[in-house]
């Protein structure tokens, strides 16, 4: 399970570090693409194939098509350098508007890759809601 919250540097040619214990968890080879909410996702390769066989079950509709090619155009393979740093691509960098200071948090079954702005604004935004959502989705089971 990939859970935590950490904030790294992004670099002039757009690589960021991956906690280690987070690249163990996704393995040598991974696949980062557009993420909901102006997020970057970023699967192991076995979740990936996860996902592309719940995507082949999909109707074939205009909505399942172009979701499909937003979020599949955006796919790439990765693997980290010896560093520990994956490289994120320029059209994947201005899609969740990373500059310098990202947040990376495990949420599961993936990572997402926030832009520090974005992350901020979005947990201002939702904190206040944290327990209705649970409330919600869980009842009282928490």
């Amino acid at each position: 399970m990939l859970m935590g919250e950490y904030h790294h540097t992004m670099d002039d040619k757009g690589r960021l570090t991956i906690p280690s214990k987070i690249r163990y968890e996704l393995g040598e080879n991974f696949v980062m693409t557009r993420g909901l909410d102006n997020c970057l996702f970023l699967y192991s390769e076995d979740e990936w194939k996860e996902i592309i066989s719940k995507y082949k079950e999909l109707p074939n509709t205009k909505e399942a098509r172009n979701f499909m090619r937003f979020f599949l155009s955006g796919a790439s393979l990765g693997s980290f350098d010896k560093q520990g740093r994956v490289s994120i691509s320029s059209p994947l960098i201005q899609y969740a508007a990373l500059h310098k200071n990202c947040i990376i948090i495990g949420v599961n079954d993936h990572l997402e890759i926030w832009s520090e702005d974005r992350w901020n604004a979005f947990t201002t935004e939702n904190e206040e809601n944290f327990s209705d959502m649970a409330d919600h989705l869980f009842g009282n089971q928490i």
